[in-house]
């Protein structure tokens, strides 16, 4: 089972490549954010944009807040601005929940939700389904900054290691010792 600790650090990954990956991307035109590239969610708007929503449907499970509307994983935020305006808010939600709500018991139990595209129960124990989607975001985030290099940004470090804050203490997360 994955930790208290985990969660948090995952979380300030998250948010830290975030807000990396919108700043770099918004250093292109609004055409080369949204050109079609090929890739699932088609640009580098399509692609962030669903880690978004993603995000959203996820922790309206985990802290019982509303999903997102509309229900479509095709573009929840059109508008750049609005996207990264949305980005911020959902990354402040996932910290004020990795801080106040997550604890060893809340991982163990067992997280319960219907789909909205396929009315089918799900059960997994929190930890899974946390874990899922970390490694979500993760994977977008992968194909986002590729998109990028496809399109002439280089999104920089994106490794854990580099997460501000990891080795000196700030982010309160036990056990990480600096670089020997």
């Amino acid at each position: 089972m994955i930790s208290v600790d985990y969660v948090r650090t995952m979380v300030a990954y998250g948010q830290w490549m975030n807000s990396r990956l919108l700043d770099a991307a918004a250093t292109l035109p609004m055409a080369d954010r949204t050109r079609d590239m090929g890739a699932f969610f088609k640009s580098i708007h399509g692609t962030l944009d669903h880690v978004l929503w993603a995000d959203l449907i996820w922790m309206s499970r985990f802290d019982g807040g509303a999903p997102p509307v509309p229900a479509s994983a095709d573009f929840f935020s059109q508008d750049w601005d609005d996207l990264r305006r949305r980005r911020t808010e959902a990354d402040t939600r996932m910290q004020q929940w990795a801080e106040n709500e997550i604890t060893d018991e809340w991982l163990a139990a067992p997280l319960n939700w219907v789909t909205r595209f396929n009315p089918a129960r799900w059960s997994l124990p929190g930890w899974v389904a946390v874990t899922h989607m970390f490694n979500h975001g993760t994977h977008h985030r992968g194909q986002a900054t590729t998109l990028m290099m496809q399109s002439g940004v280089d999104p920089g470090v994106t490794d854990l290691p580099a997460l501000p804050g990891l080795f000196d203490g700030s982010l309160g997360i036990a056990g990480v010792r600096a670089p020997l």
